[in-house]
């Protein structure tokens, strides 16, 4: 699919990819609404659009993604409604289903934060982004509504499975793939390393789908 993506803007890749197969395997409500959380180009949410989705939601905090969302959404005369600015304070309301592609690299601390590196930089460990999305998932959801992240096993999907739970939802990892390390993992590999993040001479990654689901307990 063609997209506009100005600079600075995350290009959909493999975990992108994984999402919306993810997205696809979901059973999606009739008249569902979904939030897309760090949309980027606005592919995922683009994919809810045309699977149907009743209203569809999408933010980002780089003014650049919003607008690219936005135009992509317009281009194909999609009903994406999209917000610029942190997910916690754009999300309106409760959804059914969402979706969410945060930063997850890890980086040193020294490492410049800048447009580009925004997108995928997401502190020592990578998990800055994801475990405020963890803490904030039962606020997001509606009733018996579904959570798809996607981040790599470097950031330790398990954590994210017990951060979930322990917020009361019921989680799982649901879907893996590897892949080579891209220019990012590569350039940071040695650090890796250092870090015990991946085996001497690693140079592939594992990519998960965690999904939660918000449920009543008994049900």
């Amino acid at each position: 699919m063609w997209l506009l993506r100005p600079p600075g803007v995350y290009a959909p890749q493999a975990d992108t990819d994984l999402l919306i197969e993810a997205l696809h395997r979901a059973s999606i409500p009739c008249g569902a609404r979904m939030l897309d959380i760090c949309t980027g180009t606005g592919v995922v949410a683009l994919t809810g659009a045309r699977l149907g989705v009743g209203e569809v939601h999408a933010v980002d905090l780089s003014a650049r993604a919003a607008l690219a969302a936005r135009w992509n959404a317009r281009l194909r005369k999609l009903p994406v409604t999209v917000h610029r600015g942190d997910f916690l304070s754009k999300a309106p309301g409760r959804f059914d289903v969402v979706t969410a592609n945060p930063p997850y690299v890890p980086g040193p601390k020294k490492t410049r934060s800048g447009r580009r590196e925004r997108s995928w930089h997401a502190g020592q460990t990578g998990r800055d982004c994801i475990d405020r999305l963890c803490r904030a998932a039962p606020g997001l959801l509606a009733e018996r509504g579904m959570l798809l992240i996607v981040h790599s096993a470097l950031c330790g999907p398990q954590l994210t499975v017990r951060l979930l739970r322990e917020a009361g939802l019921r989680a799982a990892v649901t879907a893996y793939r590897s892949q080579p390390f891209g220019p990012v993992l590569r350039e940071r590999a040695s650090w890796l390393e250092e870090q015990g993040l991946i085996a001497p001479g690693q140079r592939e990654e594992e990519l998960v789908i965690v999904r939660a689901d918000l449920v009543r307990p008994g049900t």
